[in-house]
């Protein structure tokens, strides 16, 4: 045999290996589009605090208590992140599916349901945090929050899927870190997380992985 047919016969293993113990069907177009919708999310959000009714206190004063800010914008804030959620959620699945189709792979597998425990498990325990810091009215501890657990999910969830995740779950984390020494400017550093960082983790794994 052959030293040529012996290297191919090694790299044939080891891609059924990695297909059998990681989730590869992640879809980095779901990416930039996470990021573009957050970006949207976030501009609404900015208009609603900065221009609006409660513009001259949320500014200065992002974390003091309810009364700060309209009870009727946190609504509208809830929803826009709601919906943010639910169209990054809904195009991912969508667009992971594809990919995998496409492989001739499945989505729904041991695998992918370690990759959701691990990935679940501190994003449910974030969000509980962070209704909790909402009806406390304790905003500007929400943004580093979130961007904290949503890493700790990433990171969490590296160990199934592509090592590129394990590094955005870092930058998120340290991200979340930083916008916790700047209260009041919560939002640009969520729009940065959520938005300029999964366009761009999104576009490497397009570049990556997906042509």
């Amino acid at each position: 045999m052959k030293q040529t047919d012996i290297k191919d016969d090694l790299a044939s293993i080891r891609s059924l290996m990695e297909r059998s113990s990681k989730f590869i069907s992640l879809s980095g177009l779901s990416g930039v589009l996470a990021g573009v919708y957050a970006l949207i999310g976030a501009g609404y959000a900015y208009k609603l605090l900065y221009t609006g009714p409660s513009r001259t206190s949320y500014y200065f004063a992002e974390a003091v208590s309810l009364n700060e800010i309209m009870v009727t914008d946190i609504g509208k804030l809830v929803y826009v992140a709601l919906a943010v959620l639910f169209a990054s959620v809904t195009t991912g699945i969508m667009l992971s599916y594809k990919k995998a189709h496409r492989k001739g792979q499945s989505v729904v597998n041991n695998t992918s349901k370690q990759l959701l425990f691990h990935m679940l498990t501190p994003l449910l325990a974030g969000g509980i945090l962070m209704m909790i810091l909402l009806t406390r009215g304790y905003f500007g501890i929400i943004a580093p929050a979130s961007l904290i657990f949503y890493g700790l999910a990433l990171v969490g969830a590296s160990n199934f899927t592509f090592t590129d995740v394990k590094y955005l779950g870092l930058l998120e984390i340290a991200l979340g870190l930083i916008c916790a020494l700047f209260p009041g400017y919560g939002l640009y550093f969520w729009a940065i997380g959520f938005g300029v960082l999964h366009i761009i983790y999104g576009s490497v794994m397009y570049f990556k992985y997906d042509r």
